[in-house]
């Protein structure tokens, strides 16, 4: 074997043990580029059910908000029909049943008065708010013009609790007359 032969198989050894180095780093980082494509993938599918979720979530979210939104009408429909019921007796004229015919008096007894005999009927509570209204007033011609302040019923937390209730229930019992309707 002549030195030439040797030295070209010398360098053709050299050679091939520099091409396994990079054959083997190229694995190395090839393996790396596929483990980074599978944790890729992984995130890809991730994002995708994350997306599916949120998209379920968006389609419950506006059913019940379409449902809130039907409730809330109708609540605010009744709310509407009730407030104009109630603007309705609010402005309706009070109207007093005329006074009955002069009746005979009735025999007194020596006997207590019940309890039913000493209720007020309607007719006498008319009449004795009627006699209250004249009463509290002045008279015209002694009075000098001044500002005229509205005599509204002092409003309290519970008689606001009362009517916000009576919005979303209806009515239960007609109103009773009283000053607070005379007021206005």
């Amino acid at each position: 074997m002549s030195l030439v032969a040797v030295a070209m198989n010398s360098l053709l050894a050299i050679l091939l043990i520099v091409a396994l180095g990079f054959g083997w780093r190229l694995e190395r980082r090839l393996k790396a580029l596929r483990d980074s494509h599978a944790g890729f993938a992984k995130a890809v599918a991730d994002l995708d059910l994350a997306a599916a979720r949120a998209e379920q979530g968006l389609a419950d979210l506006r059913a019940a908000t379409d449902e809130a939104s039907d409730a809330l009408a109708d609540r605010i429909e009744r709310a509407t029909a009730l407030a104009a019921k109630l603007d309705e007796r609010l402005n309706r004229p009070l109207v007093t049943p005329a006074p009955p015919a002069a009746a005979p008096a009735p025999a007194r007894t020596d006997r207590p008065e019940s309890t039913a005999d000493r209720r007020l009927k309607a007719e006498d509570f008319e009449r004795l708010l009627d006699r209250e209204a004249k009463v509290g007033r002045p008279s015209e011609a002694s009075t000098r013009p001044t500002a005229v302040r509205p005599n509204f019923p002092k409003e309290t937390p519970r008689s606001r609790a009362r009517v916000d209730d009576d919005l979303f229930e209806g009515p239960v019992d007609p109103p009773r007359p009283g000053p607070s309707f005379r007021a206005r």
